[in-house]
């Protein structure tokens, strides 16, 4: 590995799927800037994030905890709602984050694009948690936004309809956040830097312009201006917009001169969203590949997302796909900090792992556990509605609810769909794991769970005639 310490970026991207990318399997959709990023590094198979939604999913990023242990259970709403679900109103800004040990270590720090660990009266803003420059939205702090004729700017993601409609704030989301952080790279490109790229799309309710949709105008019975658009022309066409803004980014890392050692990580938060969910209904056909699962669902398709990685300094190789590691967003703390020559306080309690090899080009299994709870519904078709509790131990995970009713086991190398349920072909598996994640879930904060909780039921027809 060359000397010096590497610089970072990591884009995030809202809801996107397993299998919303050629290079992992799309057969219609165009991301030609990212399958090049995955040509020029390594793509991994067995990515994990500790949730299937938003919030909690991006404070077990930042913190290396899985979010459950911090009371994060769902998306963080208005103060009201948070109080109903037993959550606090933000992450705890005493939480160590790798902005914060990054900064510490004389990184320049920046946070561009969704935040989403906390807003309103009382929110803490980024530069709490060890970010030194950002602008966001879904949070207090600095706001994205647009210039106007007038060189006014206009809060992003905000508006009234005919400001919407004439400027697009919506549909120029992943523009906005790439603009900045360019300024960001401009500004800070003689000493190391991490900066938090992270995206709206593909983030429901979609707002593709005409020249976006064009792209996909084969997929439109009547082309652009007809009124049948399709779900499939407008989810693909802000893939593809956001596909050519990471393009965007990767050139002028190219053009700085830094390419060769910026770690470039491209990841998403959760499965994309189901199409019954109604601000999704027009656009929700996001790819979570072979995978059981959306958005929320603790099957592989809500919680097993992209993850492709470059860093030509650091050894990763090139034109790799691994489909031996299984990797996790609580293990990005302590392999950032490794690669970076920072030191993690000995008393931080984690639960991920240091995976420095891994992004040096080894391939190995993890030797952590990863888990999951969901206390909440899962929408969608029943085939998507997962138990509450999940476990993934070397090659097996195991799904249950608390009280032990629908334990699924699943060799998921093997059975990556989650067809074969093997719990009665493996009892000591089972007994196993099904102890260490029910003993687990006794040491989170207590908390409401709702009825429907770790159900998958189906309203089956029933007959009215007793005598029939």
């Amino acid at each position: 590995m060359k000397s010096g310490r590497p610089n970072i970026v990591f884009i995030f991207a809202d809801d996107w799927g397993w299998g919303d990318l050629g290079c992992y399997g799309h057969p219609s959709v165009k991301t030609p800037n990212l399958d090049r990023l995955a040509s020029q590094g390594t793509l991994y198979t067995q990515f994990y994030v500790c949730s299937g939604v938003c919030s909690p999913s991006r404070a077990a990023t930042l913190t290396g905890k899985f979010p459950a242990r911090l009371g994060i259970h769902g998306h963080f709403a208005n103060h009201n709602r948070n109080a109903e679900r037993g959550m606090p109103n933000w992450l705890d800004p005493a939480e160590t984050t790798y902005t914060r040990l990054l900064q510490q270590a004389g990184y320049a720090v920046g946070h561009y694009g969704k935040w989403h660990l906390g807003h309103g009266e009382g929110a803490p803003d980024p530069s709490a948690y060890g970010i030194d420059e950002c602008r966001v939205n879904a949070g207090n702090g600095p706001q994205l936004g647009f210039e106007d004729a007038d060189n006014v700017r206009r809060p992003f993601l905000r508006g009234d309809e005919e400001e919407r409609l004439a400027a697009g704030p919506r549909t120029r989301s992943s523009e906005v956040i790439v603009n900045e952080t360019i300024g960001f790279l401009d500004r800070h490109s003689n000493e190391p830097f991490l900066v938090n790229v992270w995206l709206n799309d593909t983030h429901a309710t979609l707002d593709p312009d005409a020249q976006m949709l064009e792209r996909y105008e084969h997929l439109m019975p009547g082309g652009v201006m007809h009124k049948h658009v399709g779900a499939n022309a407008i989810y693909f066409s802000v893939v593809t917009e956001a596909d050519r803004q990471v393009g965007r980014l990767l050139d002028h890392l190219d053009k700085l001169g830094l390419a060769e050692n910026t770690i470039v990580i491209f990841s998403a938060d959760n499965g994309p969203e189901d199409i019954l969910v109604p601000d999704a209904s027009h656009s929700g056909v996001g790819s979570t590949g072979p995978f059981r699962g959306r958005k929320r669902s603790l099957y592989e398709g809500g919680i097993r997302v992209p993850f492709i990685l470059r860093w030509p300094a650091g050894g990763t190789r090139a034109g790799v796909v691994d489909d031996v590691t299984p990797l996790c967003a609580v293990d990005l703390l302590q392999t950032f900090c490794s690669l970076a020559g920072v030191e993690v306080p000995s008393d931080l309690p984690l639960d991920g792992e240091d995976m420095a090899d891994v992004f040096q080009g080894r391939q190995r299994p993890r030797r952590t556990p990863l888990m999951w709870e969901w206390r909440f519904r899962v929408w969608g078709h029943c085939i998507h509605r997962s138990p509450m509790l999940a476990i993934r131990k070397d090659q097996w995970m195991l799904m249950v609810n608390p009280d032990g009713s629908r334990t699924e086991l699943y060799d998921i190398p093997k059975d990556p769909t989650q067809l074969t349920n093997l719990a009665d072909r493996h009892p000591e598996v089972v007994d196993d794991l099904r102890r260490q994640v029910v003993q687990w879930q006794k040491t989170l904060p207590d908390g409401p769970i709702t009825d429907d909780a770790g159900l998958n039921d189906y309203p089956w027809p029933t007959s009215t005639n007793a005598h029939s």
